[in-house]
């Protein structure tokens, strides 16, 4: 298994990034409880997250990640310097294959990254939502992650925002676009 997904996922969400101005920082999400700077941090010190976490087996107790503001920076370098310590965390020998520890669980490897892919994926759908952007996004990835995330995301992970990491199922039409399906999948209202 290759990181050429999770490589995808963060250079798709990169690109809406680019488009980010400063002004946009207080705009809402279709994260609820968060504006846009918000996520931009959890974007960003999510990519260095999954890096520590991939490296050591296990997330770390303390996650100063959390504790950054990368928007206040340069979060464009910020994020290909976490894009570039995920890519290789999941590409040493054995990361794969690993069980890393979580305070949800435990993962192998190779789920975590897909984890990583969804997570990377979607923000940047959540990112190009709240910025007003064209969502320009692989559909075919989208298809894929919504087949994942049909088998991987059980119930119990679903509730109101800020205590689940996803809302309930919104429903939409078939016939939406892939990217729209996988955002209302894990509980995005979706309309314009």
């Amino acid at each position: 298994m290759s990181t050429e997904g999770l490589a995808s996922a963060f250079a798709s969400t990169r690109r809406i990034m680019e488009g980010v101005g400063a002004d946009q920082f207080d705009k809402p999400t279709p994260c609820v409880s968060w504006d846009v700077r918000r996520l931009i941090n959890h974007i960003v010190g999510g990519s260095h997250w999954f890096a520590i976490s991939t490296n050591a087996g296990g997330s770390p107790e303390v996650d100063e990640t959390e504790l950054t503001d990368y928007a206040a920076a340069d979060m464009l370098g910020s994020y290909d310097h976490g894009i570039a310590a995920a890519l290789a965390a999941f590409s040493a020998d054995g990361a794969l294959t690993k069980t890393v520890k979580l305070p949800f669980g435990e993962l192998p490897g190779a789920a975590f990254m897909g984890l990583a892919t969804m997570d990377h994926f979607i923000h940047g759908w959540d990112l190009a939502k709240a910025t007003g952007q064209p969502l320009n996004l692989d559909e075919a990835m989208a298809e894929q992650l919504l087949a994942q995330a049909r088998m991987t995301v059980p119930d119990q992970f679903r509730g109101p925002d800020p205590h689940a990491p996803f809302g309930p199922i919104v429903e939409i039409a078939d016939s939406a676009p892939a990217s729209d399906r996988l955002a209302a999948f894990l509980g995005r209202a979706v309309a314009a």
